[in-house]
């Protein structure tokens, strides 16, 4: 059931249709050792921010890379991937949420200041789809498979947000909550940049009725049309415009997740794993 409570613990042009081709080049192998694919996002250098791919880590197909416990992954290699990553990340912790597809924003942070313990991959994981912080050194993380992660900051307030943005989290205007959650910290829309990372495009996403006018009515630049001929919505499109109205500067980096092999696509692949976005104050 969706929820919708706040808790505490240059708009760019996008395209209707994405340009990303199906790659079959790729080669998905079980690794041995833990790295795990980053493409960072140039924000300066006081964040930290990009996406994981899946090209890495030591599960085995079709986890190569996973982040998620949820999905049928080996708990242990969950966890191999996720303390890699925040010891790349240079992270003291990663916080990720137990994603509902609701509109709670969960504000973060608080723990023991950097030094005192080794680095987390894992902690109690608030029931969200947006996390907020002004801690330093605390990832926070949104895990996607199709979904937008949508990652924000304002570095001279010191405050950064990662949101999961699906089709219900659009309708319910997930972005626009965790936008005013990082207002009430000292953010301000005219600094705040956000980023839209790797997810399904409008061409790969038909989407019947209600769903589609709950989109639109929130997001009515999500309008668009399948290539087999259907209404569909594409979510980063009408991410893009909303954050506009709401004084927010954001870009959409990355390719269709549908059509890439280096990204999970739940819609392609039921049985699939999942990457993240992150976002960090160094």
């Amino acid at each position: 059931m969706p929820t919708t409570s706040t808790s505490r613990i240059s708009s760019s042009s996008a395209l209707a249709q994405c340009r990303g081709s199906r790659s079959t080049g790729d080669r998905l192998v079980p690794r041995t050792d833990p790295a795990i694919a980053f493409e960072p996002v140039e924000w300066g250098p006081a964040v930290v921010a990009g996406f994981t791919g899946r090209l890495a880590g030591v599960s085995g197909p079709p986890y190569n890379g996973n982040l998620a416990t949820h999905v049928g992954d080996d708990a242990g290699r969950v966890d191999a991937n996720r303390s890699a990553l925040a010891r790349a990340l240079g992270a003291r912790r990663i916080a990720f949420m137990r994603q509902v597809h609701g509109s709670t924003v969960a504000v973060v942070g608080g723990g023991p200041a950097p030094g005192d313990n080794p680095p987390e991959a894992n902690s109690t994981e608030p029931e969200a789809d947006a996390l907020v912080t002004a801690e330093h050194g605390l990832a926070l993380a949104v895990l996607v498979a199709d979904c937008v992660p949508v990652l924000l900051a304002d570095p001279v307030a010191g405050v950064v947000a990662a949101v999961h943005a699906g089709r219900k989290g659009v309708a319910l205007d997930v972005v626009a909550r965790a936008v005013a959650t990082m207002r009430s910290l000292g953010a301000e829309p005219g600094r705040l940049r956000a980023v839209l990372g790797p997810s399904i495009c409008g061409g790969c996403y038909p989407l019947g009725e209600p769903a589609r006018s709950q989109v639109l009515a929130v997001a009515p630049a999500a309008a668009a049309t399948a290539r087999t001929g259907e209404p569909s919505v594409d979510l980063r499109v009408g991410l893009l415009a909303r954050l506009a109205a709401l004084g927010v500067a954001a870009e959409l980096a990355g390719p269709c997740t549908a059509e890439s092999a280096r990204h999970f696509s739940y819609r392609r692949d039921p049985v699939t794993g999942r990457t993240a976005g992150l976002v960090m104050l160094r």
